[in-house]
């Protein structure tokens, strides 16, 4: 079994900053890809930012050089500092993961987060 869990949303000012967190666990056998998803009321969900399976960053335009994506040196462990953050970058922020796990047999799947509200106020 393996859970997503986010935390760090909340409400905060234009032009303010928050750090959201977000942990992996369970039976995990090995992680490929780990970021960043928003959505936004009425909106699809996409892509905010996340690490590729070799390691790399993507990044949303209209985010960068205002976020940040980082490991945590716990393993399966990824934080978004968010900074100058906009009305427009108010949304429901999720984490998602692509993990095997070989519990019965090997399996490789997007595992999501509940997500974590992030307001921010003009």
């Amino acid at each position: 079994q393996v859970q997503v869990v986010e935390s760090g949303g909340g409400l905060v000012q234009s032009g303010g900053s928050l750090r959201l967190s977000c942990a992996a666990s369970g039976s995990i056998f090995s992680t490929s890809g780990m970021g960043w998803y928003r959505q936004a009321p009425g909106k699809q969900r996409e892509l905010v930012a996340r690490f590729t399976a070799n390691g790399d960053t993507n990044y949303a335009d209209s985010v960068k050089g205002r976020f940040t994506i980082s490991r945590g040196n716990a393993k399966n462990t990824v934080y978004l500092q968010m900074s100058d953050l906009k009305p427009e970058d108010t949304a429901v922020y999720y984490c998602n993961a692509v993990i095997t796990t070989t519990t019965t047999m090997i399996t490789t799947r997007n595992y999501w987060g509940q997500g974590t509200q992030v307001t921010v106020s003009s």
